[in-house]
Formats: structure tokens, C-alpha cells, sequence
């Protein structure tokens, strides 16, 4: 540097030193130290930008808050049976007539005075060569009327009791025996209650309800389980504990013959 200094002295040895070009040769090694750090400085701050924001953003991060579900008991309904609605009715039984029974009449006609008919005695010589006496003579024989035997009595007059025909695939909501899970209807609610994950939900949704439909087939399985109430994740919870439920239910029943029952079940849960 003092080389340099004296080679600008001796340059601008009696001149104008306050030319621009003295003043940018004194100053030029100052600038670049003061650029290299600055320019150091600004990749530095771009290169570990990322790592500083992550940090500030782990810092400031809330605490994780934990939330309580506490699944209270489940509040029992009453069943409610759908209604059918598009369901044809039961074509009615063949009328049967009775037998007609053949009534045979004994037509008597009725008698009319014969005209006197007057035959002049035979001669007394006629008379004397007959023999009198009796002669058997045998009537005209009538013909006895048997009524035909009456029909077989079935306890309800001669009317016979046809019962409508049952339908295998048909599901029915009207039956004479309804469809029964092992143990009652409340066991299967229990049932409901014990297999429901309360973790799905968030905790504060308060008292949830739907109504879940399903199809009880004739062998006692589930089938068509739906849920129909106004929140999807209870919806979805209910669905999926019904179908994990893999006891038989006793089939409803139509003229002792197992069929397709749609049973109907509200549910109703209080989250808190």
C-alpha cells in the first residue's frame, strides 16, 4: 500500500488532486473490502434463510391440545317401522265355490177325479165259471233318493283358506313375526355402544342422531346398511359397527316362511 500511495503521489504530484480519478485510486481498496462483506453477508442471509424460518416456526408453534371424548350412553328410541310404499299388495285368494249339490225333486202330479166309467155286469152263466180268489201283484217300485255326502268341514263354513304366496327376493316392512337378534333389541344397542369408536369424532359435536336401515336376510345376515343422519363421520362410524356385529338375527317370518325384513334403528349419542 505504501507503494501504491507513493505512486499515486508521484502521478498527481502537482496536479488537481481532487479530480475523480485521484479520489476513486485512494479509495478503491476500501470499497472492495466493504462490497466482498456485504455481498457475503447477503449470501449468507439468503442461503440460511430456510433454517431460520423453520426454527421461528418450531418456536411459535402452539402446543398440541389433547381432547377428551367421552362417549355417554346411548338414548333408546322406540322402533320405528317404514311405512310401505311402493310395495304391491298381496293378489287376492282364489275364490272357491262350493260344490253344487244336485237337488233331485219328487214331482207328485196332482190327482184329477177319472171319469165313472160304467160296464154292465157280465151274464149270470159268466159268472157262475169264475172263481174267485186273491192273486199278489206287485206294485210299480219307486226309486229312493240318497243325498250326496256334504263337503269336508274346514271349521270356517265350506269356505277353504287360501294363504297369499311368499316371495323369496321381495324385502318386506309388514311381516307376522318380526325379525329378533339373540337377545333382544337392547343387546344389540349395547352391542352398538361397546363397538363404536368415539375417537373418529372431535369431541365437542354435542348430542348426534341418525336413523340406520338395514336389510335382515333370510339366512339372519345384514345386508344394505345405511345411515341417514346429518353428520358424515358419525354416519360412517355407525355403518361400520353395525357390519363388524357378526351374531345371526332370527329371521322375520310370513306364513311360518323365513323372507327379507327391512328393520329400522335411531341412534342417538352425545359427545362431550
Amino acid at each position: 500500500m505504501a507503494n501504491d500511495y507513493n505512486i499515486d503521489e508521484i502521478v498527481f504530484e502537482h496536479r488537481n488532486k481532487e479530480y475523480g480519478a485521484y479520489d476513486l485510486r485512494t479509495k478503491y481498496p476500501k470499497l472492495l473490502t466493504k462490497s466482498f462483506l456485504v455481498g457475503t453477508s447477503l449470501f449468507a442471509l439468503v442461503a440460511f434463510s430456510p433454517l431460520i424460518y423453520l426454527t421461528i416456526k418450531n418456536l411459535t408453534k402452539p402446543e398440541k391440545v389433547e381432547v377428551d371424548s367421552k362417549l355417554m350412553n346411548i338414548i333408546q328410541e322406540d322402533k320405528v317401522f317404514e311405512k310401505p310404499e311402493d310395495t304391491p299388495p298381496p293378489p287376492p285368494p282364489p275364490k272357491v265355490e262350493p260344490p253344487k249339490q244336485e237337488v233331485i225333486q219328487n214331482v207328485v202330479p196332482e190327482p184329477k177325479k177319472a171319469p165313472k166309467v160304467e160296464t154292465p155286469p157280465p151274464p149270470i152263466t159268466k159268472q157262475l165259471e169264475t172263481t174267485t180268489g186273491l192273486q199278489n201283484q206287485e206294485g210299480v217300485k219307486t226309486p229312493t233318493y240318497a243325498p250326496p255326502p256334504p263337503p269336508p268341514s274346514t271349521g270356517k263354513g265350506n269356505t277353504v283358506e287360501v294363504k297369499p304366496q311368499v316371495s323369496e327376493t321381495q324385502v318386506y316392512s309388514e311381516v307376522e313375526q318380526l325379525a329378533e337378534f339373540p337377545g333382544g333389541i337392547n343387546t344389540f344397542r349395547n352391542k352398538v355402544q361397546s363397538n363404536f369408536d368415539g375417537s373418529v369424532m372431535d369431541g365437542d359435536e354435542g348430542v348426534l342422531k341418525t336413523e340406520i336401515t338395514f336389510v335382515v336376510e333370510r339366512d339372519g345376515s345384514l345386508t344394505d346398511v345405511k345411515a341417514s343422519g346429518s353428520n358424515k363421520t358419525f354416519n360412517d362410524e355407525a355403518i361400520r359397527t353395525v357390519k363388524s356385529i357378526k351374531n345371526k338375527w332370527t329371521p322375520a317370518k310370513i306364513n311360518g316362511q323365513a323372507v327379507r325384513y327391512r328393520f329400522r334403528l335411531p341412534l342417538s349419542m352425545q359427545f362431550e
